[in-house]
């Protein structure tokens, strides 16, 4: 294990980039034009009520706008549905583009501290470390395949952003896959971040979460070997 990057994760405390790090899911100090703010609003609103149980005034009350507004921007709830996944898609994907986890050198601890990064993400809150995309996936699978196609694409999407280190992690690692690839682990992460996030609703206790990604940081470590877990992304 390379020791420059086994070094360099360690010297990032448990959280601590997400101090440094504003997160997507909140609102930003500066609000921005109109179908900005109805996008904001559709992701914080959706994530605590539901996509069903929003209504447009919902929307329109948070964003701080007019039903014209809303109607000029979005010919339905359901269209604000699908622009609201593709935002998700984009301030999530710049965030996590730049997050510390891409730092270590050896593949296997980025994948590991891209776990370890997850899990600090989760709060007491919960509704702000949950999935608006998971969220509209579960909701509107069966009823608005728009909505829930750009959730999917969201959501597969970033399990893809995983499959470079993955591979990399198996062939610098000597590992020979047996009814699994790079592909199929990297959204064997995403099934667990979201059923951690839906046990974590369920119980109302974000522990729940945590520990989901704990198994999911030990089930990494068997598969390449690995016997110990620290959590930190480095390699024992």
């Amino acid at each position: 294990m390379d020791k420059l990057s086994t070094s360099l994760v360690d010297t990032i405390p448990t959280g601590w980039y997400l101090f440094i790090m504003p997160r997507p899911t909140k609102h930003a100090p500066e609000r921005g034009d109109a179908r900005t703010r109805l996008l904001e609003a559709a992701r914080d609103v959706v994530r605590t009520k539901g996509f069903a149980a929003t209504t447009v005034d919902d929307l329109c009350k948070a964003a701080d706008v007019t039903k014209g507004a809303f109607f000029h921007h979005f010919k339905s709830k359901d269209a604000l549905g699908v622009a609201a996944a593709e935002f998700w898609t984009e301030t999530t994907g710049a965030f996590f583009s730049v997050a510390p986890y891409h730092l270590a050198r050896d593949p296997l601890d980025r994948v590991l501290a891209y776990i370890a990064f997850r899990r600090a993400m989760i709060t007491e809150d919960i509704v702000e470390f949950t999935c608006l995309v998971g969220t509209l996936a579960q909701e509107t699978h069966a009823t608005a395949p728009d909505i829930r196609d750009a959730a999917g694409a969201s959501i597969f999407g970033h399990a893809e952003t995983l499959e470079v280190d993955i591979a990399a992690a198996v062939q610098d690692h000597g590992i020979t896959p047996e009814g699994w690839d790079a592909a199929s682990l990297a959204r064997h992460f995403q099934a667990t971040i979201q059923g951690a996030f839906i046990l974590a609703k369920a119980g109302n206790d974000p522990g729940l979460a945590r520990e989901a990604l704990d198994h999911l940081d030990r089930y990494v470590r068997l598969l390449f070997g690995c016997v110990q877990s620290n959590m930190s992304g480095a390699i024992q």
